[in-house]
């Protein structure tokens, strides 16, 4: 396939799982958003995305950066096809990128919590490695760090947080909305222990201030790392409060953290998602 195809199935809105469960839909795109695969060797199978292209984008001859969106966990199998929503929002902004949805889950694995788990269920490896190279062969983008955005909600936005931290040399800012910063349970109540202390504090971002340092970093290879939360979500805002208090105890800055009115839900989201995306894209280089 040429690195300047579009190997999308279908041009087409439809309504996405998480769309139907909160009664959210996106409205008319001037872009246009399609569905694709490709054969994973961590994951041991076919794994799915959604892409948006930004009007023009046939015509452009230019390359774009790339918004990564990460869907919350536990989903259905079908949840990466939940971008409407993000597309909409950076259409918004005015700026031009593309927005990949990434598949995070499978029938028979709804709650992996974007990690590598081993043979055949390493979903970081699939997410930071894998599609990425995958979407640089087969899309005009901005092929490096600077050219990358990683955005996730609910769990999805642990599994940004996690997944830019463990990968710095691949995205140039991560935003997690309303996300939490260990791996947890399903309903998201306890922690989950994954057999090692060493394991465990690998995949929790309390553990991982200094990656948060050198994420942040100064000059050229400064990133950045937003985090958001809802006033009234009883659930995770704690933890948010409790890892911006670390940062700022370690004496670290350039980390953008902010409560809003609302929730855990897309009212809080869509409300601010086109303000959190300028931000984030503000780190990424533009289109060229």
């Amino acid at each position: 396939m040429s690195r300047f195809a579009v190997p999308v199935v279908a041009a087409v809105l439809v309504a996405s799982a998480i769309e139907a469960a909160t009664g959210l839909t996106a409205g008319p795109l001037a872009g246009t958003i399609g569905y694709a695969t490709f054969a994973s060797k961590a994951l041991d199978g076919t794994v799915h995305y959604a892409v948006y292209l930004p009007p023009g984008y046939a015509t452009s001859g230019v390359r774009y950066p790339v918004v990564y969106f990460l869907h919350g966990l536990p989903a259905a199998d079908g949840t990466y096809r939940s971008i409407g929503p993000v597309a909409q929002a950076l259409e918004q902004t005015g700026r031009r990128a593309i927005v990949v949805g990434v598949q995070g889950a499978r029938s028979d694995d709804t709650d992996p919590e974007w990690l590598d788990w081993g043979p055949g269920r390493n979903w970081e490896t699939a997410t930071a490695k894998e599609l990425v190279r995958v979407v640089d062969r087969r899309y005009r983008t901005i092929a490096s760090r600077r050219g990358r955005v990683l955005v996730g909600i609910s769990g999805g936005g642990y599994g940004a947080t996690l997944i830019a931290l463990h990968n710095p040399g691949v995205y140039a800012a991560v935003e997690s909305w309303s996300g939490y910063f260990h791996p947890t349970n399903p309903a998201g109540t306890a922690a989950l222990d994954l057999g090692s202390k060493a394991s465990n504090d690998w995949a929790n971002a309390h553990k991982l201030i200094a990656r948060i340092r050198a994420f942040v970093g100064a000059g050229d290879s400064h990133g950045y790392f937003g985090f958001y939360v809802g006033a009234d979500d009883s659930l995770f805002r704690p933890e948010n409060e409790q890892l911006y208090r670390e940062i700022r105890a370690a004496g670290i800055t350039g980390v953008r953290f902010r409560i809003y009115g609302g929730g855990h839900g897309w009212s809080l989201w869509s409300s601010h998602a086109a303000a959190w995306l300028t931000r984030a894209l503000g780190a990424a280089a533009p289109t060229a």
